[in-house]
């Protein structure tokens, strides 16, 4: 992962952290429950927001490093990999 996604993506996981600690204490307080939805979604939303920086960083250094490599078995490899990873995301 390139110096610069890397650290955008710690920083925002850490204030995932921060949020998921949030909705630990709301629970805790017994607070309302859209509220919590609220903040789950938030969650939800972020941590996307986070795979798909990944997989930008991804197919655009991993993957097109492979392709454009002589090694066949590495080009199959990584696309093989990518394909395992969608479907599992819509599986």
């Amino acid at each position: 992962m390139r110096v610069e996604r890397r650290q955008k993506a710690l920083n925002r996981l850490k204030r995932i952290e921060g949020q998921v600690r949030g909705l630990v204490k709301m629970i805790e307080e017994d607070r309302y429950c859209i509220d919590l939805l609220t903040q789950l979604q938030a969650v939800r939303s972020a941590t996307a927001a986070v795979e798909r920086e990944l997989l930008k960083d991804h197919t655009d250094h991993c993957l097109r490093e492979a392709l454009q490599s002589d090694d066949d078995a590495e080009k199959t490899a990584k696309v093989d990999e990518l394909v395992t990873l969608l479907y599992k995301k819509i599986g």
